[in-house]
């Protein structure tokens, strides 16, 4: 059992499975009024497919796959379709135009509606419909229920409105990781540590995190009054918050890796992106900073516009950054550098895996087909289509693919999606668990017309993500590190220290992170205590062991094992501190100083990009 396995599901998949927004069946309206929005979301969802699709669609298709999704979950299952117009056994099927379609599937609408009274839920069965409608399509085409819509639509929109915490939920409670610098939680003294029990005078133990966000999140200028038991405090404490606006940071971390290196982590490219990362690369130059280490890694993408915008301060204005290829001409596009980038002679490094994708494959793409930087990592997700969204009466959203990317180079990183959503979905955890291994496979099946040259005359491939120029392996021995992850070992023992020292730690440490990251260590003690915990959750160390493995919810490992093993847990719990004690920004520096093998290997690399810088010279002259 690989690292891989439990870290890479429950850092990346998240990030890269957001764009697979699986529905599910809230109501939308609720009586018979809701006929009429449901047959109009039905209509438009089904025009906007035909008319902005990448592809050309079968009405006939869409018409059948709509019908099969909506009796599928029938409430009576004891309700026979058999020759009603709900029966979905299209024997002679014809449907020739988007009125014959709308006016069948109406006529099964109203059928169903009159025939189940109150017992059938007509907005489920509509989502149900419209989600079968988008299953024959591309896995990027996806239809979004009106609450997860405007989730999303904060979440790139780079701010929302809440009490400004960062969570998350241990033992069933609300544990206040930090409080976001500036917002309303902060500014009335809540700490990271602080158990949130009760939300407006009601018990908020065994919340989910849609449970929190449901009763935290609210309009500016709205209150909330929470319960927070604090460690060291056995008294209930009261806080009414003001609810504000809440900016949402997307680069997790800048900071200079040593005195010429700085490093900037980009978590997705959002509305606000381009002007975080001006800010950072000022602040990283005013550092002194020669050189760059861009981490796009579990980089799911975003806005393609702050994508391009990003990458054209690497190069001379004309350069061609990306192009969109389409059936549509609205769609179909090049963009290319609109001014000379600022940092355009900067040497470069961009960090990839697996997780990443869409917009950061643009940026790692141009990179690498222009010979601008070294891309050091593993092979990308592979997401080259490109969405348009759409909103529907009831602020629900359906996205649609519009179009194809491709590199400067010509090439189309997008993988095959032909064997379903889900397959197309949890293909990077069927790849070969060594990154060099995957690459290798990958390159022996790709066609000679998926090979392509960069400007420098460098081979590269199309048809499945971005292969970086240095492939960098997980370290894939440390199933120690695995099950720490796997039970949540590490955020409880960081925040049961922060319980009985957490006083006594900032006193000494808040005002020195610098000084943290070189000098602080876990004592004898603190390190026994977090074997200890190990073993509560299933390590079993004996000397009769060969080979560490895992045996049902056990790892079997000796006493040699452990001890290599046991530096990256110590390690990511100190990043767990900092990250608990400064805010999320610090987390980075302490995990890359401490475990980040990737980090560590792309220091050893500026000759190559060097190498690089010269071979672009010599045949492209820039």
């Amino acid at each position: 059992m690989s690292l891989k396995r439990f870290v890479t599901p429950s850092i990346i998949s998240i990030l890269v499975l957001s764009f697979l927004y699986i529905t599910g069946v809230d109501r939308i309206a609720t009586g018979k009024n809701s006929q009429e929005v449901n047959l109009r979301k039905y209509l438009e969802v089904q025009t906007k497919i035909i008319e902005n699709h990448v592809d050309k669609i079968s009405i006939q298709e869409l018409f059948a796959n709509s019908m099969r999704g909506f009796v599928r979950n029938l409430s009576d299952t004891t309700l026979d379709i058999s020759g009603t117009p709900l029966d979905t056994n299209f024997t002679d099927l014809e449907i020739t135009s988007q009125r014959q379609s709308y006016d069948k599937f109406e006529r099964a609408y109203l059928f169903l509606d009159n025939q189940s009274g109150d017992k059938e839920d007509m907005d489920k069965r509509m989502e149900d419909a419209i989600n079968a409608m988008f299953r024959p399509l591309d896995p990027h085409s996806v239809y979004i229920r009106p609450e997860i819509s405007e989730r999303i639509q904060d979440e790139f929109s780079g701010k929302f409105e809440g009490i400004g915490i960062q969570f998350q939920v241990l033992d069933d409670t609300i544990t206040v990781i930090s409080a976001i610098s500036g917002g309303p939680s902060e500014q009335l003294g809540i700490l990271s540590g602080d158990r949130i029990v009760e939300i407006d005078g009601k018990s908020s133990v065994g919340f989910d995190e849609q449970d929190v966000v449901r009763s935290l999140r609210g309009p500016k200028d709205t209150k909330v009054t929470v319960g927070i038991l604090r460690p060291g405090n056995s008294d209930l404490l009261d806080f009414e918050i003001t609810r504000d606006e809440i900016p949402l940071y997307t680069l997790d971390s800048s900071y200079m890796l040593d005195e010429k290196t700085g490093y900037i982590r980009v978590n997705r490219f959002a509305a606000t992106t381009h002007e975080e990362f001006t800010k950072a690369m000022r602040d990283l130059r005013n550092l002194g900073m020669e050189r760059l280490v861009l981490d796009l890694r579990g980089n799911p993408g975003g806005y393609l516009e702050q994508a391009v915008r990003m990458t054209n301060d690497f190069f001379p204005r004309g350069t061609s950054l990306v192009a969109t290829q389409s059936r549509h001409a609205r769609f179909t596009s090049e963009y290319r550098a609109r001014y000379n980038g600022p940092y355009r002679e900067i040497p470069l490094i961009v960090l990839v895996d697996e997780g990443s994708a869409s917009g950061s494959e643009i940026v790692s793409g141009a990179i690498q087909d222009h010979d601008r930087g070294l891309v050091v990592g593993r092979r990308t997700f592979g997401k080259g289509l490109v969405q348009q969204q759409y909103e529907l009466p009831d602020k629900s959203n359906i996205r649609i693919t519009i179009s194809r990317y491709l590199t400067p180079s010509g090439r189309e990183i997008q993988k095959p999606f032909h064997d379903g959503r889900e397959s197309y979905a949890y293909e990077i955890y069927s790849r070969d668990d060594s990154a060099t291994g995957d690459v290798s496979e990958f390159i022996r099946n790709v066609p000679d017309s998926l090979r392509y040259k960069t400007s420098a005359g460098r081979i590269v491939y199309g048809g499945g993500g971005v292969v970086p120029d240095h492939i960098v392996d997980l370290d894939l021995t440390n199933e120690l590190f695995a099950l720490m992850r796997r039970n949540n070992v590490g955020s409880t023992f960081v925040r049961d220290f922060i319980d009985r020292r957490g006083s006594e730690f900032r006193s000494e440490w808040e005002d020195r992170f610098d000084q943290f990251r070189s000098d602080f260590s876990w004592s004898d003690d603190q390190k026994n205590d977090i074997v200890q915990r190990l073993k509560d959750s299933g390590l079993v160390v004996a000397d009769t062991v060969t080979t560490a493995h895992f045996k049902e919810s056990k790892l079997y490992m000796n006493e040699t094992m452990l001890e290599e093993q046991l530096p990256s847990p110590f390690g990511f719990m100190k990043a767990d501190l900092a990250r608990q004690v400064w805010g999320n920004e610090h987390f980075y520096p302490v995990l890359n100083d401490e475990v980040d093998f990737m980090v560590k290997t792309a220091l050893t690399l500026w000759p190559e990009v060097q190498e690089l810088k010269t071979l672009r010279s010599e045949v492209s002259g820039f």
